[in-house]
């Protein structure tokens, strides 16, 4: 298994190379390469099936090339991670922009990917035509590429530097009417755009960036060169495709699905799976309904599923969780709901016991998502800010701190995609709300995600009918 060092650079040095050690001498001898980057969701941090993020597929290729395992060196900045290449603590930094500041200092591979830049500002808000419309109301992080770049090609344009904020924390206070205007990558604005909807594009800037791996220009040559070597053996090829694919090509395509296609689908799929559902609850104690919920947000009901990170079936188990519940095939739909109903009553249960109910069922749909380890994190982030981290409706406002830099330095677990737990566990209410009102006896009061807010609940008898209700 792959080792990982979270060891922020202001935390001490990692062991740097002895004097008759070159570089790639010193990773043959000892067996490990290590890597300095920051955490976010297109580089690394520790999701609920282990450590993931772009750049760290992309190293851990190659790693395995050179037969040695990765080493994660985790910084706050880019600018750190440079330092940390420059002195020793890291044998190069992944996912920096070439720019000719940072070209003075480090010496560049072959670049892997062209990002774009874009303006980013707050649905509502007129669009900006051009960047002296957000002239004194643009802010970006300090150090990112975009930033030398706007101060380069734009010095009559007025913007802040944020020395504290990652690109991730800037969108979030964009969406949340906080700040005006913000420069992010478009890969990194179509992923926050599913959780932050009211993200718009206001155009695209200039030029593209350039990605590339960073190494100590005087520090010898031949570990450089096989990193060369790799990038333009891997450039263009299904593989890289496939890691790119793998974390960039499903930002178009995925979204919450709408109440009227859900309704749809329960009377089209969920029959298939209805018995083996209610088993499961008879088994575990949780309502069937909820489970089916969990199914439908996992797989769509789809026991071939597979996701990006190669979790599989119904209710999209990893290989570890599948072990732990007694899953010896995670195609079998009916392994895979028990084992997810007995998984999610195990997180249930490992909760304190004095976090009440609905919120310990939403709190646990979270760590089912997201990873109990960095629940935990949240809540002992609110602990520490005097709030309650036994309700919801505060780990849900707290989840998203887990992109800040500033938050998740102070935790155990590091970075992760807080939002997109925020997103889960309210799709799954949704669901669980449309299968309550669908499958009642009594009478009940429709959901808003079939009306939109708007009418009242049929009859039970004529619930079917209502599957077209237009959604709003």
């Amino acid at each position: 298994m792959r080792r990982i060092a979270l060891a922020l650079v202001a935390l001490g040095a990692v062991a740097t190379c002895s004097p008759t050690d070159s570089p790639l001498q010193e990773v043959k001898r000892a067996g490990v390469l290590r890597m300095a980057t920051v955490n976010s969701a297109t580089t690394y941090y520790l999701g609920a099936a282990g450590a993931t993020g772009f750049e760290y597929d992309l190293a851990s290729r190659f790693a395995q090339r050179l037969g040695a395992e990765l080493d994660v060196v985790v910084v706050p900045d880019r600018a750190a991670a440079i330092t940390a290449v420059r002195d020793g603590r890291a044998h190069f930094a992944a996912g920096l922009a070439i720019t000719p500041a940072r070209e003075r200092r480090v010496r560049f591979t072959p670049p892997y990917m062209e990002v774009q830049p874009q303006l980013v500002y707050r649905a509502g808000d007129d669009r900006p035509a051009s960047l002296a419309d957000v002239a004194g109301r643009l802010t970006v992080p300090a150090h990112v590429a975009v930033a030398d770049w706007l101060r380069r090609r734009h010095p009559e344009i007025e913007f802040h530097r944020d020395p504290r904020a990652n690109s991730e924390e800037l969108l979030h206070r964009v969406a949340s009417g906080d700040l005006h205007a913000t420069v992010a990558d478009a890969n990194l604005v179509k992923l926050n755009q599913r959780y932050y909807t009211d993200l718009r594009v206001a155009f695209d800037l200039g030029e593209t960036q350039s990605l590339a791996w960073a190494f100590p220009a005087d520090n010898g040559t031949a570990l450089y060169n096989k990193a060369v070597a790799f990038i333009e053996g891997i450039r263009g090829t299904p593989q890289l495709n496939i890691i790119r694919d793998r974390y960039y090509g499903h930002v178009e395509r995925l979204g919450f699905v709408g109440g009227k296609t859900f309704a749809r689908q329960v009377e089209e799929r969920l029959p298939r799976w209805r018995d083996a559902f209610q088993r499961a609850a008879e088994e575990t104690g949780v309502d069937w309904r909820l489970l089916a919920a969990i199914g439908y947000q996992e797989s769509h009901w789809n026991p071939d599923a597979v996701s990006p990170t190669k979790v599989r079936g119904l209710m999209m188990l990893t290989r570890d969780t599948a072990r732990e519940v007694g899953v010896d095939n995670r195609r079998d739909p009916l392994q895979s709901i028990r084992g997810g109903a007995a998984y999610f009553t195990d997180i249930r249960s490992r909760l304190p016991e004095r976090i009440r109910e609905p919120d310990r069922t939403w709190i646990a749909l979270a760590a089912y998502n997201i990873g109990m380890g960095h629940v935990m994190d949240v809540r002992r982030l609110l602990d520490a800010a005097g709030k309650d981290p036994d309700t919801w409706v505060n780990i849900r406002a707290a989840l998203p701190w887990l992109t800040q830099e500033r938050y998740y330095r102070r935790t155990r677990y590091g970075y992760a995609r807080g939002y997109e737990a925020v997103g889960y566990v309210g799709n799954i209410r949704a669901y669980y709300d449309i299968l309550l009102w669908m499958t009642s006896d009594t009478e009940m009061e429709m959901p808003e995600a079939l009306t939109g807010g708007q009418g009242a609940a049929p009859p039970p008898g004529e619930r079917a009918l209502e599957i077209d209700t237009p959604v709003l």
